[in-house]
């Protein structure tokens, strides 16, 4: 082991920077996402000092960041402890009793409430720059400002899993093949006609070149193998049509309609039945979460590639590319005289909101990622424990969404009509598979007792991608994050590694704080 006085000298060393260091809490948590709030809450609920440290300049992650009409279909009552607390008090705030669809500014505020109601201090501005880590132990961190934070349990509840990388915890990214843990929906996905398909003959090509982000069909990965990509980042926005509340949509800089010539093909082979490319749905006050609803839409296909294991300056570069994509693809539809006149009319009455997003001109501050880094860590979920191996000795609560993993790539492929033949585009990925409620075992929020023994991960849990793509949903995010920070909690009083946490005793907590463990019961 190493010497307690070699460990403060190693501190002291890092801790020569630009600004003053804080004292030593018992949790640190690494991420503002919902899951990071929750897990602040949850560690400062059981009487730890707790700091939250968040790179950006809000709390809520997508909660807060335009996903407004949250994932909850068919887990209702899988939702319990600080999850459904935060929903009561939208609820609250709308004058029900429960609210699972809001507004991304109320639901900051709720955030932010309930973190100041258990003192948790929250830092803004805070990204990752490096760690000191001993005896399997993180000991600090140390901020792009020069501030070093010191604590005796870390939880990483970031998208990206930042922390986790930095501690040496194993990981993975992208999907699977069939073979790597037996799962008959991993791999590439076999390219069938749905409503989730382009489902027009539309050339890819033009002036002899492949438009941008296809993917030409020899590069295509055999089906069912694994090919590490991921599904496709958007930025959800909330725009409204009531005219005292919205801001125009502005012409774009750098704006060039050719960035949507696919869209263009399919109105001018389907016309108006080129539909819900906005998927608007309502929302209180007069708002909507745009979503995906078709299968050119918000989400900017094979351009998050570089994401999870990118570099400051790629991940803003994507980031851009991404919110370019969006306020585009609004303007174009808005605007362009190839969209059919019945289209530009429903789309146009829409903007953005002058009561949200209020620092970045009414665009979100959070880009969806759905999935970027997965850890490797004590155990790995995969489709097995959603269909077959659901219930788990050490359970920390419940999921229940849909296996729902969003379009990964357009592709072209080789279409026959004897006796023609044609080269046209596709879209390969999409997948919803119902699942009924399946247990969150804490072992899929830990690393591998050997590369760490006191940081938990409640993000981005050990699982494979079709695993994940069930997890990942807010409300399963405050879940697992309020475990994680009753665990680390615990692990930080007794001094124990976040491994060895008594169980029991951690779901005797869970369920004296409303956690659902069975349904039915709490």
């Amino acid at each position: 082991m190493i010497r307690p006085l070699l460990i403060a000298l190693l501190v002291a060393l890092m801790s020569t920077g630009r600004a003053e260091s804080p004292p030593p809490v018992d949790v640190l948590v690494y991420g503002g996402t919902a899951g990071g709030a929750m897990a602040a809450i949850g560690a400062a609920s059981q009487g730890a000092t707790v700091v939250l440290l968040e790179p950006g300049r809000h709390i809520g992650g997508m909660l807060s960041g335009g996903l407004g009409r949250t994932d909850i279909d068919r887990q209702e009552a899988c939702i319990g402890g600080l999850s459904l607390e935060f929903f009561r008090r939208a609820g609250r705030h709308y004058g029900q009793d429960i609210a699972w669809i809001f507004e991304p500014h109320v639901a900051e505020d709720i955030l932010k409430a309930m973190l100041r109601e258990k003192n948790v201090t929250v830092e803004f501005g805070q990204s990752l720059e490096s760690i000191i880590k001993t005896d399997g132990r993180i000991r600090s961190v140390k901020s792009t400002d020069g501030r070093v934070f010191t604590a005796k349990v870390f939880i990483d509840a970031t998208y990206e899993g930042d922390l986790m990388k930095a501690a040496g915890v194993s990981y993975t990214v992208g999907r699977e093949g069939r073979d790597r843990y037996r799962e008959s929906l991993a791999g590439r996905r076999e390219i069938l006609r749905s409503n989730h398909q382009v489902n027009f003959p539309i050339s890819p090509w033009k002036d002899g070149r492949l438009l941008p982000h296809i993917t030409p069909e020899e590069e295509l990965a055999p089906s069912g193998s694994g090919d590490g990509k991921i599904q496709g980042y958007c930025f959800r926005l909330c725009l409204t049509n009531v005219p005292e509340n919205r801001l125009p949509v502005p012409r774009p800089e750098n704006y060039n309609p050719e960035d949507y010539e696919l869209i263009r093909r399919c109105f001018k082979v389907g016309g108006e039945k080129v539909q819900n490319i906005l998927g608007i749905k309502p929302m209180p006050n007069g708002k909507t979460d745009i979503n995906a609803g078709y299968p050119f839409s918000l989400n900017l296909l094979g351009a998050n590639q570089d994401y999870p294991d990118g570099s400051p300056a790629r991940r803003k570069e994507i980031w851009k590319q991404h919110l370019d994509w969006a306020h585009g693809l609004v303007y174009y539809l808005q605007n362009d005289p190839s969209v059919p006149e019945s289209i530009r009319a429903k789309y146009t009455p829409w903007g953005l909101c002058k009561d949200e997003f209020t620092d970045t001109g009414g665009w979100p501050h959070q880009l969806y990622i759905r999935e970027a880094r997965r850890m490797l860590g004590e155990y790995v979920l995969t489709q097995h424990d959603l269909m077959t191996n659901l219930r788990k000795f050490d359970r920390i609560g419940l999921a229940g969404y849909n296996i729902d993993i969003r379009e990964v790539q357009w592709v072209a492929l080789k279409t026959f009509y004897f006796p023609k033949a044609a080269e046209e585009i596709y879209m390969e990925g999409y997948l919803s598979h119902p699942v009924e409620p399946w247990d969150i075992p804490y072992r899929a929020l830990l690393p591998r007792y050997g590369e760490c023994q006191n940081l938990l991960v409640p993000v981005c849990t050990s699982a494979s991608t079709i695993a994940f793509a069930s997890f990942r949903m807010e409300p399963q995010y405050m879940i697992a994050g309020q475990a994680s920070g009753i665990a680390a909690a615990l692990a930080s009083r007794s001094g124990t590694a976040v491994q060895l946490v008594p169980i029991t005793e951690l779901q005797d907590r869970l369920r004296e704080a409303g956690q659902i463990l069975e349904l039915g019961k709490n």
